[in-house]
C-alpha cells in the first residue's frame, strides 16, 4: 500500500494509537524515539499491537514491500500550541525530515490558532498532507474534532461562556500550560487565569474512561472550585481523515499489487 507518515500533537497521541492498533491495513508501524513518544507506545501496547519499532531519525526508516499500510509517527509536544509561529515551524522542520520517507503525511493538528491555516501552502514538502476535516476547512483544534463539529463546539460555548474544555489528554497533560512541564502550578496563576470560568466540560471518547479522566482533573478542579460536567465526544472527524489518507495510498498508481 505505501508508507504513511503521522505527525501528531500529544494531545492527540491516544485517539491514534487507538486508531492505528485496531486498523488491519497496518502491518508496521515505527516511532522517532523522543522524550513524547513513550506514551504512544505503551497506548499501543495496552491495545494488543505488539512489536512497534524505534527508531533515532526519519532517515533511519527502511521500508518493507508489502502490501499493507507502513506508518511512521512523530509525535510533538503539547506546548507548541502556546505560540503560532513556534508551532508552524516545529510542523514544517518535522515534515521536512519526514517527506523524504514517506507516500503522505497525516497531521494530527487542527487550524491550532491559525498555525495550519493552509497546511499545504504552509509545508510545501512535495508529498500530500491531510487533516482532520470539519467540512471543507480544518478543524479549528482537538476540542472541535472531538466534538464533532464546530456547530456543537459553539453550543457549548453559549450553553456555559465559561467553559474548559478537556480531552482525553488534556486531563493528562494540563500542567505543562502553566509553566514548562512543572509539578506544582501556581495557585495565583491559575486563579487569575481562569478567572470567570464556571465548568470543566470533559469530552469522553474510547481511548480513556471517564472514570479515569475525572481522577486526572482532580487537582486541577479543586484548585480552582470549577464544576465538572460531561459529554460525550467522536472519532468519526479523525477517522475520516485517516481513511482519506489511506485511500491516497491505494490510489497511487505506482502501489504494490
Amino acid at each position: 500500500m505505501g508508507t504513511l507518515g503521522l505527525i501528531t500533537c500529544e494531545m492527540l497521541e491516544l485517539e491514534f494509537a487507538w486508531l492505528l492498533a485496531g486498523d488491519p491495513d497496518v502491518q508496521r508501524i515505527a516511532i522517532v524515539e523522543n522524550a513524547r513518544s513513550r506514551r504512544f507506545v505503551e497506548a499501543l501496547e495496552r491495545h494488543g499491537r505488539s512489536g512497534v519499532e524505534s527508531i533515532p531519525h526519519p532517515a533511519a526508516f527502511r521500508p518493507e514491500p508489502m502490501a499493507g499500510l507502513e506508518v511512521v509517527v512523530r509525535v510533538l509536544e503539547a506546548a507548541l500550541h502556546r505560540c503560532r509561529s513556534v508551532l508552524r515551524k516545529a510542523l514544517r522542520e518535522t515534515a521536512l525530515e519526514l517527506s523524504p520517507h514517506v507516500d503522505a503525511l497525516m497531521l494530527g493538528y487542527g487550524l491550532c490558532g491559525n498555525a495550519l491555516e493552509n497546511p499545504r501552502e504552509s509545508l510545501d514538502v512535495g508529498v500530500p498532507i491531510f487533516i482532520p476535516m470539519d467540512g471543507a476547512q480544518p478543524v479549528d483544534d482537538c476540542v472541535g474534532m472531538l466534538l464533532g463539529d464546530r456547530e456543537r463546539y459553539l453550543a457549548q460555548q453559549l450553553q456555559v461562556p465559561g467553559t474548559f474544555f478537556m480531552t482525553p489528554e488534556w486531563t493528562v497533560h494540563w500542567k505543562v500550560f502553566f509553566g514548562q512541564d512543572c509539578v506544582v502550578p501556581d495557585d495565583t496563576l491559575m486563579k487569575r487565569i481562569f478567572q470567570g470560568y464556571e465548568r470543566v466540560l470533559l469530552i469522553e471518547t474510547p481511548v480513556m474512561s471517564l472514570e479515569t479522566m475525572r481522577r486526572n482533573i482532580e487537582a486541577f478542579r479543586s484548585r480552582l472550585g470549577l464544576r465538572v460536567e460531561t459529554c460525550v465526544g467522536t472519532l468519526n472527524l479523525l477517522r475520516a481523515a485517516w481513511e482519506a489518507a489511506k485511500g491516497e495510498l491505494i490510489a497511487r498508481p505506482d502501489r504494490e499489487s
